[in-house]
Order: C-alpha cells, then sequence, then structure tokens
C-alpha cells in the first residue's frame, strides 16, 4: 500500500457505530483510499482492521454504497502484481463531509436536494453524471434515458453525450464546483 496510515493516524478516526446517529451526508470522511477506478472513503475505524464507509468500485456509481471494508484487504489488493491501493496523504486529503465530496454526492444523487445545491434540471443533472463517469459508455447513457423507469426516462442522449465529452477535465471539475 503507498502512503500507509499510521497507527497516530488511525487513531483520529471515529470507532464503529460512534457517528450512527449522524445522518449520511453529514458523516465526515477521514481518509480516502483509491486504486483504478476504486474509491473507499472512511468514515469510522474499529481500531485493529475493520473500516466502515463509502465505497465505490469499477467506477460504477450507480452500485456504490455504504459498508465495511478490511484494511489488511486493501492492503492486499494489488494489480499486475505492483499497482497497490494508495490513501491520499494528510497533505492532498482534509476531511470533509460525505456531501462535499462528488463522487458521493453524484452517486448518492444529492445534487440539489434541500436547496444546498443550485436547483439544476434533469438534462443537467444527467450531464454532470456523464462527466463524472456514471455512464461509461453512450449505451448506458442511452440505457438509462429509454428505461420508463429512468428518473431521466425520455431525455435525447446524443446532445448530452456530446456536450458533456466536449469539456473535458477542467469543465468537469469546474461545472462540479458549481454545484
Amino acid at each position: 500500500m503507498w502512503n500507509e496510515p499510521t497507527k497516530e493516524r488511525l487513531s483520529k478516526l471515529p470507532r464503529l457505530y460512534e457517528t450512527e446517529k449522524i445522518p449520511l451526508k453529514e458523516k465526515l470522511i477521514y481518509r480516502h483510499f483509491f486504486i483504478s477506478g476504486c474509491d473507499w472513503f472512511i468514515a469510522e475505524f474499529d481500531g485493529d482492521d475493520l473500516f466502515w464507509g463509502f465505497a465505490i468500485l469499477n467506477q460504477e456509481l450507480q452500485n456504490a454504497e455504504w459498508g465495511y471494508v478490511s484494511f489488511s484487504e486493501l492492503k492486499s489488493i494489488k494489480i499486475d502484481g505492483w499497482l497497490k491501493v494508495d490513501c491520499e496523504s494528510e497533505d492532498a486529503w482534509r476531511v470533509k463531509r460525505a456531501s462535499e465530496i462528488d463522487k458521493v454526492r453524484i452517486a448518492h444523487g444529492w445534487l440539489k436536494e434541500n436547496n444546498a445545491y443550485p436547483a439544476v434540471s434533469k438534462m443537467e443533472e444527467l450531464k454532470f453524471k456523464v462527466k463524472a463517469g456514471h455512464f461509461e459508455s453512450f449505451q448506458d447513457l442511452f440505457n438509462e434515458v429509454t428505461s420508463p423507469y429512468s428518473d431521466f426516462f425520455a431525455i435525447d442522449p446524443y446532445p448530452i453525450w456530446e456536450a458533456s465529452k466536449k469539456g473535458g477535465e477542467n469543465d468537469r471539475q469546474k461545472n462540479l464546483s458549481q454545484l
């Protein structure tokens, strides 16, 4: 594991169940582990080996969830025998609420609840989701807008996909920060 947190850093995390009465949006995220499209945002620790937080695996925001992951499991993950899980250093990661993390907000659909963020149209919300990687391909976006069970049913996917893919990383960060 790259930048493995020290016992001292880990001791600053709340213990398991210590924050269970805090709404998910308000949970403080103390650590961020990541590797190749996977993110673990850690809110609690048992002091030994078990973390609790929000996991996004393989950039699948619609399947992301709150749950448990073991520290030893994170440390053992390797891709091609050498690429290891990384933990953002203190300089790169500051403690923040779950609702302040773009990937967590988008996965939860917290884009405009309670007027915490400016209201956006369904079309704009869909553009944000495309830019954040919620849809890996145009076909995934097409499937979303053609499903009668979707909140985005009947929205034309072509201009969404084109507009979202033209902007690049700088526009993505700018647009997400405007939420």
